[in-house]
């Protein structure tokens, strides 16, 4: 295996651009050289088969949909309640918008994990990790609710970036008075965190 780490980088996130557009069936080594714009063959070089790249994929877009330390940092410095957790909440949408391409590429690694058992346990293990730091971040920072809260959040939450990221036309005027996305963002939080 070749361990260029800068080649390794663009050709993951050349996986994703191809992931996204293409779906997992176009996602080949050929299609990701061509989109990182290397010599046929390069990918092959730095992956040891389809399975290593989508968990590559898998780890290197959560990465980029993160949220971004100093923001995070300045978020935090507000007092611990429901205004708080609403302006968190808009900070993950505003990533989603921000890299729609990554979270297309995490929708169509959920799909392909229902077809093939080892990239499902990897997959599962990633997001569920993801799941139980939010849990813990949200208890430790003292925000408003608990364990149920932050499960029920990220559900309502999935389904909204769900909608905005693939069909945004289904939620425009579905509620009066809650524009798109920060209005329905409000209204999920307040359906779902307590006040304090």
């Amino acid at each position: 295996m070749a361990s260029n780490p800068e080649r390794r980088a663009a050709l993951v996130d050349a996986g994703i651009e191809v992931l996204a557009r293409e779906g997992a069936r176009g996602l080949t080594f050929r299609a990701v050289d061509a989109e990182a714009g290397v010599p046929v063959g390069t990918a092959s070089n730095y992956f040891a088969g389809r399975d290593d790249l989508l968990r590559q994929i898998d780890a290197r877009v959560h990465a980029r949909l993160a949220p971004d330390p100093q923001v995070l940092e300045g978020l935090m410095r507000a007092p611990k309640d429901r205004a708080l957790v609403t302006a968190l909440m808009h900070d993950l949408i505003g990533r989603i918008a921000r890299d729609r391409t990554g979270y297309l590429a995490l929708l169509e690694l959920r799909l392909e994990a229902t077809r093939r058992p080892a990239l499902r346990e990897s997959y599962t293990k990633s997001v569920r990790s993801q799941l139980e730091y939010g849990m813990e971040f949200h208890r430790e920072a003292g925000l408003p609710g608990g364990d149920t809260t932050v499960v029920v959040l990220y559900l309502a939450m999935l389904g909204l970036m769900v909608e905005l990221t693939t069909l945004p036309g289904v939620l425009d005027g579905v509620l009066a008075g809650a524009p798109v996305p920060d209005g329905l963002v409000a209204r999920i939080v307040t359906a779902v965190v307590p006040e304090g």
